[in-house]
């Protein structure tokens, strides 16, 4: 099962920072065990939302160059408080440095702006072809998956042209 935990990206600043959010409903099948009495976002599902939303902010900043983002290193993890059903989790992620197949992020979770889970992430990115040029039609499939999945989470808000001068 593959899941996304990133259900909007609100702003998106390419080689910058990228805000997202992920909305948590009782519904949500994991919540039945994770606790049933006290049902509460798992710590290591805040720490992939973080991390899906660094992947969203490389991915757009490099136009879907690389089919695989990953992490490879989380760095000084914070939990401060729990994410219970009917909250929203506001992630942000500031890209900080990158070499040729890593790149570094400060990421934050807040619900009501109040701080819930921070942490340095490193992700490295890549091309199965990289390694074995047999598979690129995969790489290619894979970004144009993401490409499409990404569509569906950012829709950039167009502004609206002025209509004519308001002081009549």
């Amino acid at each position: 099962m593959r899941f996304t935990l990133i259900d909007r990206i609100l702003e998106l600043k390419p080689g910058d920072e990228i805000t997202a959010i992920k909305s948590l409903s009782l519904s949500e099948d994991y919540l039945a065990d994770h606790f049933p009495l006290f049902p509460v976002l798992p710590g290591v599902f805040m720490l992939e939302a973080m991390t899906q939303a660094s992947a969203w902010l490389i991915r757009y900043s490099e136009d879907f160059a690389n089919s695989v983002v990953i992490l490879k290193e989380a760095r000084n993890v914070k939990y401060s408080n729990f994410v219970e059903p009917g909250s929203t989790l506001t992630l942000t992620a500031k890209w900080l440095k990158n070499d040729e197949r890593t790149v570094t992020f400060k990421t934050q979770g807040e619900v009501d702006g109040e701080l819930h889970v921070s942490a340095r992430l490193v992700l490295e990115r890549y091309n199965l072809a990289d390694t074995n040029p047999d598979e690129e039609p995969n790489d290619q499939s894979a970004i144009d998956d993401l490409k499409s999945l990404f569509s569906q989470l950012y829709r950039p808000r167009a502004i609206p042209a002025p209509v004519g001068d308001a002081r009549g």
